[in-house]
């Protein structure tokens, strides 16, 4: 009697351990896919920008600079390894900080506001943007929850028997967090 009690016990740890791996291992899972949400319309984005580099070159001649920026940093985006998260969540603030800039020239260019090809293109571009941060939201979302199996018990036990490791949120960059200044002077 005593030795099936004993094995009832020690099957229902094995149960019991199998099925908080199997919670972390897809915890880490969904957070990696999330993560793969956003790398996917990150390179969404960076598909779109060369047309729309284009299509403004003609009307807005004098904007290198700004265009120059954008296929600057959309090409740093694209150079960056697949596991450095953080650094390309930094060059995306920047390359979207920056393409607000072309957004606010259709309101310079009448010509290129009328502009069917821009007006799609930049229509594409504020739905990625919507998507990207999106992304973004559901990545802090998984990593959170899978920071919370990490640190609560009896998961955590098993996490630090196989070196599961905390996932780092994406955070905003702290002039994005500033409040702007309206004028109407």
């Amino acid at each position: 009697m005593a030795l099936i009690v004993l094995v009832v016990i020690v099957l229902l740890l094995a149960v019991v351990y199998i099925t908080l791996y199997n919670g972390l291992q897809k915890a880490k899972v969904y957070t990696e896919e999330s993560w793969s949400q956003i790398d996917v319309q990150l390179k969404r984005r960076n598909d779109l920008i060369p047309n729309l580099v284009e299509t403004t070159k003609g009307y807005a001649k004098h904007e290198k600079e700004t265009l120059a920026e954008v296929v600057k940093l959309r090409n740093q985006l694209v150079a960056l390894p697949d596991g450095d998260h953080q650094a390309k969540m930094e060059v995306s603030n920047q390359l979207s900080d920056t393409l607000r800039s072309i957004f606010a020239l259709s309101e310079s260019y009448p010509d290129l506001k009328a502009n069917q090809e821009f007006t799609k293109l930049m229509e594409e571009l504020t739905n990625t943007e919507n998507k990207i941060a999106y992304s973004r939201q559901l990545f802090n979302s998984s990593a959170a929850a899978f920071n919370q199996k990490l640190l609560t018990f009896p998961s955590n036990l098993i996490a630090k028997i196989h070196h599961f490791t905390k996932v780092d949120y994406l955070s905003v960059p702290e002039e994005q967090k500033e409040v702007p200044k309206v004028s109407f002077d």
